[in-house]
């Protein structure tokens, strides 16, 4: 599995699937991202679509409430990564949410037919918010760029 996962790979959708029954799309059904893996390494980043623009300053100085919506609307890790059987770790070194620094992030690899590549993770078991993660990928960005 290593050499087919090996690459960039365009994000297509994400959903976060509650027990309840809710279904929330983290980044609305519009965002833009990849996630691409390497020799051991990979990294991450994904963006609402459009981001909201500062109006008040630059990229320090703007209102702390620009910053904080700039967060909600990005994700970004990076690490290594190790594949055992049909699950995949990453092995966060750097990450924009700090909480999963020096931490590792398990997702089950699950292979579409039409070339998707589908990372599935459980959040939060145990808990009243304990959810399924799905994000789906694909090698060519959407409007025919390939990775």
């Amino acid at each position: 599995m290593e050499n087919d996962i090996k690459g960039r790979w365009y994000i297509e959708s994400w959903t976060q699937e509650y027990d309840d029954g809710r279904v929330v799309h983290p980044f609305g059904e519009e965002l833009d991202g990849f996630i691409e893996y390497g020799d051991g390494t990979m990294f991450c980043l994904l963006t609402k679509v459009p981001r909201t623009l500062f109006a008040t300053g630059g990229q320090w100085d703007a209102a702390d409430a620009e910053k904080a919506r700039a967060y909600d609307e990005f994700l970004s890790y990076a690490g290594g990564y190790s594949i055992d059987g049909d699950t995949v770790t990453h092995h966060v070194e750097l990450c924009i949410f700090p909480n999963w620094q020096a931490g590792k992030q398990r997702r089950r690899v699950v292979w579409g037919g039409d070339g998707e590549l589908m990372l599935v993770a459980r959040i939060e078991e145990g808990t009243r918010e304990a959810r399924t993660a799905r994000l789906t990928w694909r090698r060519e960005k959407p409007g025919g760029r390939q990775a």
